[in-house]
């Protein structure tokens, strides 16, 4: 599975109901390439289904967390593109302040959450992260 493959299934956990024309377009491919790439995600048994995605969900990954990154010069809008490809992230947000982004990471092992950080940390332009863990959900909306 390469990087595109990975941004293709983050596209489609954050709406599996997209058409092939929006995916092609979110992810600056033909849509033949999104119906090849979803073709062999399947046949090798990566995508076993698509199903919807409950508000109550989101809160299930055992192992979650916040990281606060800071992005160098022009490289947000390239960054965000590619931690929106990453299926752990759950959402990314932009802000204000020290860090330019904070993304919300749900996995279900410290090793894999560990995985990820490595991952964003690895991107080009990422100059500076730092990461909480969340323990416990005081209040929900």
């Amino acid at each position: 599975m390469d990087e595109m493959d990975r941004r293709l299934i983050g596209a489609l956990r954050h709406n599996a109901r997209a058409s092939l024309s929006e995916l092609a377009s979110l992810l600056g491919l033909t849509r033949a390439t999104v119906r090849t790439r979803l073709a062999k995600l399947q046949d090798r048994g990566d995508i076993l289904g698509f199903s919807v995605v409950m508000k109550e969900d989101g809160l299930t990954d055992p192992v979650r967390g916040l990281m606060m990154i800071a992005i160098e010069g022009r490289g947000t809008d390239r960054i965000i593109r590619q931690l929106g490809g990453m299926p752990e992230l759950r959402r990314v947000y932009s802000t204000n302040g020290r860090w330019d982004v904070i993304v919300e990471i749900g996995t279900a092992t410290l090793e894999e959450l560990d995985s990820v950080l490595a991952r964003v940390r690895r991107l080009d332009g990422v100059t500076a992260s730092e990461t909480s863990l969340l323990l416990s959900t005081r209040k929900a909306s």
